[in-house]
Order: C-alpha cells, then sequence, then structure tokens
C-alpha cells in the first residue's frame, strides 16, 4: 500500500548532493531507476529530474520495516528516503555526477506503486518512436528527454531576460482570431454564440503585433503559441511555438542586430557556444544560385555551377529544350565519386524524381581520363571536354546535371546536395553555421492559382529601389525581407512591414484582391493605418527547431513535451476524437459524410 509523506519535506534533488554533504542526514524522494539485492545489502539507484544518486539498505541502519520496503522495489516505484549522506563505498562512478558519493538509508517510504513499464526508461532508448509516444507520460521520465525539456526551459527563461533588458515588452496577443487569405490552412473553431461564424487559431500573431506597433508600444515581445494545419515533416507540427518580436522606429541592419545579439546570448548561456558577430549576410539569389536553398546548409563545399552557356547549342535535347523554355542546366561536382556503382547513382535518380526532375544526368570522369557519361554519345568530345572544365572535374569525380525551368533545378539540387552531404559523411555535425538570408522576392507567381502571392505575407515592405516595377515586372521586386538560418533549417524570419497605406493598397491589387475585399478581410489593420503608423519591422524564431538544433536531436517531436505524429493526431490521448451530438447540435453542426464516387462502369 501506497504511503504519505507525512510531514516528510525533501531537502535536495538527487544531484544536488556532493561530498560536501558528506555527514548530513537528508531526504530525497523520486523514481527507482534499478534496485540490486546481493543479499544483506541492497542497492537503490534513485532518479529524479536532476539525475540519478545511489542509496545503500542495511537492515542494521535502517530497520527490518524498512529493508523489508527496500526488498519490493521495483523500477518506477516512487519512494522518499531520510539518511546520511556517505563517501562512495566502492569504486567511484565515473558516469555520474554523484560517483562520488551514496546515501545509507535510515528510513523509506514507498509513495506509490508501479506495474512493469512497456518499455525501460533509459537514455538512447531503442524503443519504437510509436510506442514511446503511446506512453509519453513514461517517456518523458528518461534522463536524455528530461534535460532537453530543462534546456528548452531555460532557453525561452533567458530569451526573456534579454528581451526585457533591450526594452522590449511581453504582451499576450489573441488565440481566437479572424481567418485570413495568404499561407498555410487555418484550424477553424465555430463559435456557439455566432452560429454559422468560426475563429480560426492565428498561424502567427503577426496582425496584432503590428497593431501594438501602431499602438505606440514601440518593442514587443512574446513566446507565441501558433497554429497551421499542414502537412507534417521533422521540423514541423500543427502546433508549435514562436518566439515573436516587433520593433518600430526600424529598419534591417536594427533587426538583425538585436538578433544577432540575442543568438549569442542564448548559445553561451544554452550550450556554452561562442557565437563570434557579425554573422555572414546572403542575398536570397546567390543562395539559390549557389545552393539551390534559400536555407543552405554552409557546414560543407559542394556548390551548384550553371553551366547553361557551356551546353547551349549541344546535342543533348534535355539541355536545350530545357534552354530554349527559359530554364538552365546546373550541375554539383561530386569529388571523388566516379567509382560510385550504378545502382547508387540510379538511386540519386529516384531521389531527383521526388523533387520534380524528369531525371539526372551524370558523367564520370575516370581515373585514366575518359568519361562514362549517361548523355555523352549525344555531345561530341570538344563539348564534354568543355563542360567537365566548367564543373573543374578532376579523374575521379561524379558530375551530376539537372536542367528544367529553375524553380525545379534549384529544388532538385538543392536537396541532392544535402543528401549526398549526409550519405558520404561530408557535414561537420560540431558545427553551427549562422546565416542571414536577405533580400527574398517580394512576389512569385503561383500556377494553381494564376496570380502573384506573397512570398513572405502580404505586408512585407518591398526595396524602394524596385518598387518601380511592381507594374512592368512584380517579380522582379525585393523585399525588405530576412530569414535567419542554422546549419540548412530556417530558424525564424521577419520582414520590414508597410507602414504607408498607399503601399499597402497597392500590395493587395498586386495580389488579386479587390478594395473590397482587402477591406473585408483587413479592415481594421487599414483601418489604423490611417492614423499615424510608425516605421516597424520584426522577426519570429520557431523555438522548438532553435531547440532541436542546439541539442543535436533528430525531430522537434524530441524537445515538445507532448507532440503530435505525422497525421497530426496524439497517440496518447488518440486526438482528435468525436464528440456527442450534444455539443455539435449547440454548435449548430452537421457531420455530413463524404459522398462516395460512383465507381461503376457505364453500360
Amino acid at each position: 500500500m501506497a504511503e504519505s509523506m507525512q510531514g516528510w519535506k525533501r531537502t535536495h534533488r538527487c544531484t544536488e548532493l556532493s561530498t560536501a554533504n558528506i555527514g548530513e542526514e537528508v531526504t530525497v524522494m523520486g523514481w527507482v531507476q534499478k534496485q540490486r539485492n546481493k543479499g544483506g545489502i541492497i542497492f537503490v539507484d534513485l532518479r529524479d529530474r536532476s539525475g540519478i544518486l545511489q542509496i545503500i539498505f542495511e537492515e542494521s541502519d535502517c530497520g527490518a520495516e524498512s529493508f523489508a520496503k527496500a526488498e519490493k522495489m521495483r523500477s518506477e516505484f516512487v519512494i522518499a528516503v531520510v539518511g546520511k549522506v556517505e563517501k562512495r563505498s566502492g569504486a567511484v562512478n565515473e558516469n555520474l555526477a554523484t560517483g562520488e558519493i551514496e546515501i545509507r538509508a535510515k528510513e523509506v517510504r514507498i509513495l506509490s506503486e508501479s506495474d512493469t513499464p512497456p518499455f525501460p526508461i533509459e537514455a538512447d532508448s531503442k524503443t519504437k518512436e510509436e510506442m514511446r509516444l503511446k506512453y509519453r507520460y513514461l517517456d518523458l521520465r528518461r534522463p536524455d528527454l528530461q534535460q532537453k525539456m530543462i534546456l528548452r526551459s531555460k532557453i525561452a527563461s533567458e530569451m526573456r531576460a534579454f528581451m526585457a533588458k533591450e526594452g522590449f515588452l511581453e504582451i499576450e496577443t489573441p488565440i481566437l482570431c479572424k481567418s485570413t487569405p495568404e499561407g498555410a490552412r487555418d484550424y477553424l473553431v465555430p463559435s456557439r454564440v455566432h452560429p454559422g461564424s468560426f475563429y480560426a487559431l492565428p498561424q502567427s500573431p503577426q496582425i496584432y503585433k503590428q497593431l501594438l506597433m501602431c499602438s505606440g508600444y514601440d518593442r514587443y515581445f512574446q513566446i507565441a503559441r501558433c497554429f497551421r494545419d499542414e502537412d507534417l515533416r521533422a521540423d514541423r507540427q500543427p502546433e508549435f511555438t514562436q518566439a515573436d518580436l516587433e520593433m518600430s522606429f526600424v529598419d534591417v541592419d536594427d533587426v538583425i542586430d538585436v538578433n544577432e545579439r540575442l543568438i549569442q546570448h542564448i548559445c553561451k548561456e544554452a550550450i556554452g557556444l561562442d557565437v563570434q558577430l557579425p554573422l555572414p549576410r546572403m542575398p536570397w539569389q546567390e543562395a539559390m544560385d549557389r545552393y539551390g536553398s534559400d536555407k543552405p546548409d554552409t557546414r560543407f563545399e559542394m556548390e551548384l555551377v550553371n553551366v547553361s552557356d557551356v551546353v547551349k547549342g549541344c546535342g543533348f535535347g534535355v539541355f536545350t529544350s530545357a534552354l530554349e523554355n527559359g530554364g538552365s542546366v546546373r550541375g554539383l561536382n561530386v569529388k571523388g565519386q566516379a567509382a560510385m556503382p550504378r545502382k547508387k547513382i540510379d538511386a540519386l535518380v529516384d531521389f531527383a524524381k521526388g523533387y520534380g526532375a524528369k531525371g539526372l544526368a551524370y558523367l564520370c570522369v575516370q581515373e585514366d581520363g575518359t568519361y562514362k557519361s549517361s548523355f555523352s554519345k549525344f555531345m561530341t568530345e570538344e563539348e564534354l571536354e568543355a563542360l567537365v572544365k566548367a564543373m573543374q572535374g578532376e579523374k575521379g569525380d561524379l558530375l551530376l546535371f539537372a536542367a528544367d525551368k529553375n524553380n525545379i533545378v534549384y529544388s532538385v539540387l538543392g536537396a541532392l546536395r544535402v543528401e549526398l552531404g549526409k550519405q558520404l559523411g561530408l557535414i561537420d555535425e560540431s558545427k553551427f553555421n549562422f546565416l542571414w538570408v536577405v533580400e527574398f522576392p517580394l512576389l512569385e507567381w503561383s500556377e494553381d492559382e494564376e496570380r502573384f502571392v506573397a512570398v513572405h505575407h502580404p505586408f512585407t515592405m518591398p526595396m524602394e529601389e524596385d518598387w518601380q516595377y511592381i507594374d512592368s515586372d512584380p517579380g522582379r521586386v525585393r523585399a525588405k525581407a530576412y530569414d535567419i538560418v542554422l546549419n540548412g533549417v530556417e530558424l525564424g524570419g521577419g520582414s520590414v512591414r508597410i507602414h504607408q497605406d498607399d503601399i499597402q493598397e497597392k500590395m493587395f491589387e498586386v495580389l488579386g484582391f479587390t478594395k473590397e475585399q482587402a477591406w473585408e478581410q483587413f479592415g481594421f489593420l487599414l483601418s489604423a493605418f490611417k492614423y499615424g503608423v510608425p516605421p516597424h519591422a520584426g522577426l519570429a524564431y520557431g523555438l522548438d527547431r532553435f531547440v532541436m538544433l542546439l541539442v543535436h536531436a533528430d525531430s522537434i517531436r524530441e524537445v515538445i513535451a507532448f507532440p503530435k505524429v505525422k497525421d497530426a493526431s496524439c497517440l496518447m490521448t488518440e486526438a482528435p476524437g468525436t464528440v456527442d451530438e450534444k455539443q455539435l447540435g449547440e454548435l449548430q453542426i452537421a457531420i455530413v459524410p463524404a459522398a462516395e464516387e460512383d465507381t461503376e462502369e457505364e453500360m
């Protein structure tokens, strides 16, 4: 039977004790990690969130009743122990923070017993993630996972302290918002008191933080919960946390300056990393041309090479047709991999097809100086030599080429570059390479919607020198937008905001909104802009991603207490679930089964 604490109070967490406490009587509480019965002596490893501490039970010290309780203990029993701190009698355990000491138990209480857990509570668990997420409350007891959650808490605390020191005010913005177009899908919440109307959960506090600048708060900060109904992947969740900020009377350099110092502070306090400032900056176009990505991983070489001019007019139709259709031909030089087996090359071709490529051309520069290629029969020796020279190919190199529209070529080679970096061990995992990507396009053409859409959002300020092209060539206009990238992952993004109502109205016009539609969706913002708006700018970090990268986790699920899986469900609570008819009736919602398609053939 479980006992109560009956007036006992914990004096220390496990690893708060050290050789400095030898001789003291202390009270510790936690979970039994392991019990080892050596006959007349029982060893118990006690675990709490701070770590592990060894307890020794001998009947002569703790009495028959407590010794009997120690004999009964199993993994995950919750116990309280009163005892004396002693120098460890056996060999020092170098792997434990408390490896030089132990507690000789005087009395013990079993506060709670435990069934046998479905998997061992241990660091670096080999149990399948699905099982661990089903029993997440047990998984969260694992020491390595607890340390990640503790570090996450520390990072959030350090962010708040730094931002307060910099004059930012922490202000909460609403969770129940108005649904607006653009961006990812909203999660909708039906209103009971306004039948047929819906709130949306915020994808970000964007509009509210701009309104706070209109309200004169000057510097705003919030660790904000955000929601997006989009497909999941390793660094995405349907609900996530942003470190969100906005500043008045600033331009790009001001925002970058305060955020660089924030990054430097967080990295030093969290993991002891010294980040050298200023961080490098790279224009978006340069990032795409060199790395095929707007979030390049700069920890390794292998940059894209544009060989369009070299292959122009050659006999290989795949190359020339791509150029005729306004695309490009670009390549990667995979150093020293000319002997890569054909099976592996074919796997790379399949990988490329997953990113939109119709195929992947290759050329091996063999050790005897000859070429083995998928397209050599279509090109002259001189054309092949010129191509190899342009790629700086040497004996033993494997050259890979993509030919298509620019956006597809970038996507294919950018992803292939990272995949090869991983496969060939080219990435130095000990590095933390930060990079600002700046001067993004303001707009991009959507084939699906047949209109221009905002690359970031419709409130992003265009670069003044490009505004002249907004009617004649909208895709040419660059934005005062900036992303902070770490090791090939976008940590956060932001921009200078539009604060002039004429530019904002023009943006809505270019995006295909009528004036009436713009006012219907964003009237409260446009109205606020009529009452004196300061120039303002901001940025938001994905806090989950930041922590994930700092602790070298493979997924943000490792740094979120209760994450969802790929279909946005929770294996532990089985959310989402059905609700009863009464609730649906109050909301005036009816669940209508999807109509089944008639698959019968016409006779």
